[in-house]
């Protein structure tokens, strides 16, 4: 009917171009999208847009050169469980929702730093455990990437608090505990 319907090549002017399957005039199934900027897309398509699993690799030529993103996607997004791996090295594995870190995800740093929790549109959000270089760990709310609400803190060197943190700092009520059996109970601000 004048469409493009089955397997074929399409090259827009823009040096983009798409190897894969079409129905009805639209990218539908399995294809591979080659982007001008070096960038590719390997993977499933519905209604013209990425929608399953798939592959994205960030082109030379963009901001973001040498990332990749495994997973799924829905209505051309990054949505449901997926891998994405940074340009420096660091990696998240969880889920997404609209291009954005939401649900429950690991995000792994090169430096061996880890956070396993909560997410909500991209940030840390909710119940989580974040553990640092140095050997401290975390457990406890966050909010906009940064710790708040209740949470246990335990220092390297077995110094713990157990409280309230606002804007990544210990400050309300809580309780500092140290290795030689000193404690502290009461208000803390600011850290």
């Amino acid at each position: 009917d004048g469409e493009r319907h089955g397997q074929g090549t399409y090259s827009y002017s823009s040096g983009d171009k798409f190897v894969g399957e079409f129905k009805h005039g639209n990218k539908q199934g399995q294809g591979t999208y080659y982007f001008a900027n070096g960038s590719k897309y390997i993977g499933q398509y519905k209604d013209g847009e990425k929608n399953g699993l798939g592959t994205f690799t960030y082109g030379t030529n963009t901001k973001r050169a040498g990332s990749k993103f495994v997973g799924e996607h829905k209505a051309g997004k990054m949505h449901g469980q997926g891998t994405y791996t940074y340009t420096n090295g660091d990696k998240y594995v969880g889920n997404y929702k609209d291009n954005k870190q939401h649900g429950q995800g690991t995000y792994t740093y090169l430096n061996r730093e880890q956070y396993l929790g909560n997410y909500k549109d991209g940030k840390r959000n909710g119940l989580g455990t974040f553990t640092y270089a140095s050997g401290g760990k975390h457990v406890g709310q966050y909010k906009n990437d940064e710790r708040h609400g209740q949470g246990t803190f335990t220092f390297a060197d077995g110094d713990k608090y157990v409280g309230d943190f606002k804007d990544d700092e210990m400050h309300g009520q809580g309780t500092f505990s140290f290795p030689n059996g000193d404690q502290y109970v009461g208000q803390l601000k600011d850290g």
